[in-house]
C-alpha cells in the first residue's frame, strides 16, 4: 500500500513546487515591469523649456519605458543655488552660461558632459488686447505704461539680459518707479498676459505660448550678452549611464527637431 502511494505523492509536491514557482516568478515579472521598477532621473531646468521639454517628455518616455523623467522648472539662478545646496538632480539645464560656469568651476556639473544646447531672443510683449503702442525700449517710458515686467536680474536670466539692454539704452534706472519682478520668466509672461503690467521683457519662445500677449517688438540683440542655453551632468547623479543617455538624446535630430517647433535656435 505505501510503495503504491509513493508515486502519488511525489506527483503533488512536483505539482506544488511547478504552481509556486510560476507565481514567482509572475511576480517577478510584474515587479520588473511596474512603475517602481522605472529609473526615476531629476532634470532642473529653466523655466522657459517648461513647454518643449514636456513634449520632449512623452516622446523620451515612450521609447525608453524603464526611465521616469521628473522636471523641475525655475529660474537659472535658482536651480543653480538648489544643486550647490545638494538638491538631488541628475541633469541641469540653463537658460545663462553664467550660471552652468559657476557649477562647474565650483566641481558640481562634469565639465566633459556639458555643452551648450540652445539659443533664444529677447523680446518685449504687451496684451494682446492693449491699447499703448510699443515698438522700442524708449516707448516703455510712455505716460501709459505704469508697470514693466522684469524678471529679477540676479537670478532670472531673462531679467539679466534686459536689465543689459535697458542699461545699454539708458533707461533702467529712470523705469525703477515702473518695473515689476518676476520670480521666473513664466511669471513676467503671467503679469503681461492678465494685465497686470502693460508690457514686459521675455525670451521669444515664452510670448509664443500665449495667445493672450503679442510681440511689440524683438530687443537689439547687440544690446545684451548672446542667449545661450547650455546643459550638464550634475557629478552627484545615481544614474549615470542613464543621464548620460539623456544627455545624447538631447541632442539628437528628434529633440532638437522638438526645440526648433517651439521657437528655439541650436547651438552651434
Amino acid at each position: 500500500m505505501f510503495s503504491r502511494s509513493i508515486p502519488f505523492f511525489i506527483s503533488i509536491i512536483l505539482v506544488v513546487s511547478f504552481s509556486a514557482g510560476c507565481s514567482l516568478n509572475k511576480e517577478q515579472a510584474a515587479a520588473n515591469n511596474s512603475p517602481a521598477a522605472r529609473t526615476e532621473l531629476i532634470i532642473s531646468a529653466a523655466a522657459s523649456l517648461t513647454d518643449a521639454l514636456k513634449e520632449i517628455q512623452k516622446a523620451y518616455e515612450g521609447n525608453h519605458t524603464n526611465i521616469k523623467l521628473n522636471f523641475n522648472f525655475g529660474a537659472s539662478g535658482t536651480l543653480a543655488q538648489q544643486i550647490i545646496q545638494g538638491a538631488p538632480v541628475d541633469l541641469f539645464l540653463s537658460a545663462s552660461t553664467v550660471h552652468m560656469k559657476s557649477l562647474v568651476d565650483q566641481q558640481f556639473i562634469d565639465a566633459t558632459h556639458q555643452r551648450n544646447l540652445l539659443m533664444n531672443e529677447l523680446v518685449v510683449i504687451i496684451p494682446a488686447d492693449g491699447k499703448v503702442t510699443v515698438h522700442k525700449n524708449e516707448d516703455l517710458a510712455k505716460e501709459e505704461i505704469k508697470h514693466v515686467a522684469v524678471g529679477i536680474p540676479e537670478t532670472v536670466p531673462a531679467g539679466t539680459y534686459a536689465k543689459e539692454a535697458l542699461i545699454h539704452a539708458n533707461m533702467w534706472d529712470s523705469l525703477q518707479s515702473r518695473i515689476v519682478q518676476g520670480k521666473d520668466v513664466r511669471q513676467v509672461l503671467t503679469y503681461v498676459a492678465t494685465g497686470n503690467a502693460e508690457a514686459g521683457f521675455v525670451y521669444k519662445t515664452d510670448a509664443l505660448t500665449s495667445k493672450k500677449v503679442t510681440i511689440a517688438f524683438h530687443v537689439n540683440p547687440q544690446t545684451y550678452t548672446p542667449i545661450e542655453y547650455p546643459v550638464g551632468i550634475v557629478k552627484a547623479t545615481k544614474h549615470s549611464k542613464e543621464a548620460l543617455d539623456f544627455y545624447t538624446y538631447l541632442r539628437s535630430e528628434e529633440a532638437q527637431a522638438i526645440f526648433v517647433r517651439f521657437g528655439f535656435s541650436i547651438a552651434e
